[in-house]
Formats: structure tokens, C-alpha cells, sequence
């Protein structure tokens, strides 16, 4: 079996960002698969001919089917700097997706503010209007930046980082992601995964103190994704 090429968006001897599929996970869980992580270890080990464990940090993650960028730290000094950037959410770090919705929002811009509950049993969050006991804020801004003839792609700013918060916040206002069946699709969406997309993220590089955006282009094997794009 042929080893998988990834798609390496950034790198240099701090940091490295990579292109994720839908449907890799970012670190290890009970399912026993391979994750990106590991992935990203060997790639490293190989490229470089490193003898022992290679260290690899993960200051972020995005959910198992959700597509593009995810950065990792290739040393501790930049794993703690970045894990304080995302940690502070957006003074220093700014993240921006692409969310596919069959239906058009009500407005074609607007900052949603909802209060978010997780429910851990069912790995899936609630949205509410107003605070209840042990629910987060969660911020965020979209706008419609392109629409076909039967989806919308909505442009999404994340201005804090929740579970499943823009799936969720989304669904809450009657546009649900396609493909995303948890948050009321209804279908999923060949080869799988959901129609949401980390496009961008910009910063503070963690050791050399420039400003750095990296753009994930959309996947390739997704003809709806590359349709949308062609006309943004």
C-alpha cells in the first residue's frame, strides 16, 4: 500500500501546517486509528533522517470531518507560544472557514452570539439564545460569499473556540452544514465528512515574531468544493 503524500501548507524549524482530509483525526482516540499527528511525526523523521521519537506539539485541533488547515509545533518552545495564541482566541490568532449550507441565511452577514452546552454522552453541542447553567459564549461572524445553484458558501470568523461551534451555531439558525447529519443535514454527502473547511489562519509566528497566513485550498476530490471556489 502506498504511504500517503501529505499536503504540507507551511513549514520551517518551528512549525509545520498541513492540508487535513475530512475524516482524519488530529490526535489519537478510542477508535485506534492513525492520526495526522503521527503522520506528521514520520514525515518529519524521514525528511530529515531523525534518529529516536520525533516531537511533535498539538496546540489545536478540528473535528474528524472537517477539511483544511491544522498547524503543529516542532519544538516546545513554540508549542507553548502557540498553545497561549489559541488560547487567548483572537488578539492573537485569527481563523477563518468556509461552510457549505443548502439553505440562505436570513441575512447575508451577521455576528451570531449563542450560549453552548455540550452534551458529552452524544459528543454533540447544544446552542441556546440565553445563558443557561454550565453553557460558554461562542462568537462568530459569517457572510455569504458565493452562492451555485443549490448551496451557499458562507465565509465564517471564529472569535472564540468552542465544541462543534460553528456546526452548531449554524444549525441553530436554520442553516445546517451539509453533509453534517449530527446538526440536522439531511443527507450526508458522498465520501464523507461535512461541507466545512478550515480556510485560513493567520498569526504570530511563535519564535521569529512575523505575521503568517496559511491557506488551505479547498479538497480536490469534492467537485461541489471546487465549483464554490471557481466562483469566490
Amino acid at each position: 500500500m502506498a504511504k500517503e503524500k501529505l499536503d504540507i501548507l507551511f513549514e520551517d524549524n518551528h512549525i509545520i501546517a498541513v492540508n487535513k482530509r475530512c475524516g482524519d483525526i488530529v490526535q489519537g482516540d478510542k477508535t485506534g486509528d492513525e492520526p495526522l499527528s503521527e503522520k506528521v511525526k514520520a514525515y518529519i523523521k524521514e525528511k530529515y533522517n531523525k534518529p529516536g521519537d520525533v516531537f511533535l506539539g498539538v496546540p489545536h485541533r478540528i473535528d474528524r470531518p472537517v477539511s483544511g488547515v491544522v498547524l503543529f509545533a516542532k519544538t516546545s518552545k513554540a508549542l507553548t507560544r502557540l498553545s497561549m495564541m489559541f488560547q487567548q482566541k483572537d488578539k492573537e490568532i485569527s481563523k477563518i472557514y468556509w461552510a457549505i449550507v443548502q439553505k440562505c441565511p436570513r441575512l447575508e452577514e451577521e455576528r451570531l452570539t449563542h450560549y453552548l452546552l455540550k452534551n458529552e454522552e452524544r459528543n454533540r453541542t447544544n446552542a441556546f439564545d440565553k445563558l443557561k447553567k454550565g453553557a460558554k459564549e461562542a462568537v462568530l461572524d459569517y457572510k455569504l460569499i458565493t452562492r451555485s445553484q443549490n448551496y451557499f458558501l458562507l465565509e465564517v470568523t471564529l472569535h472564540t473556540g468552542r465544541h462543534h461551534q460553528i456546526r452548531a451555531q449554524l444549525a441553530k439558525i436554520g442553516v445546517p452544514i451539509r453533509g453534517d447529519l449530527k446538526y440536522g443535514a439531511p443527507r450526508s454527502k458522498s465520501g464523507g465528512g461535512i461541507g466545512l473547511h478550515a480556510r485560513e489562519i493567520s498569526f504570530i509566528h511563535p519564535v521569529k515574531q512575523e505575521p503568517i497566513k496559511i491557506v488551505a485550498p479547498v479538497p480536490k476530490n469534492d467537485n461541489l468544493w471546487r465549483e464554490l471556489d471557481k466562483l469566490v
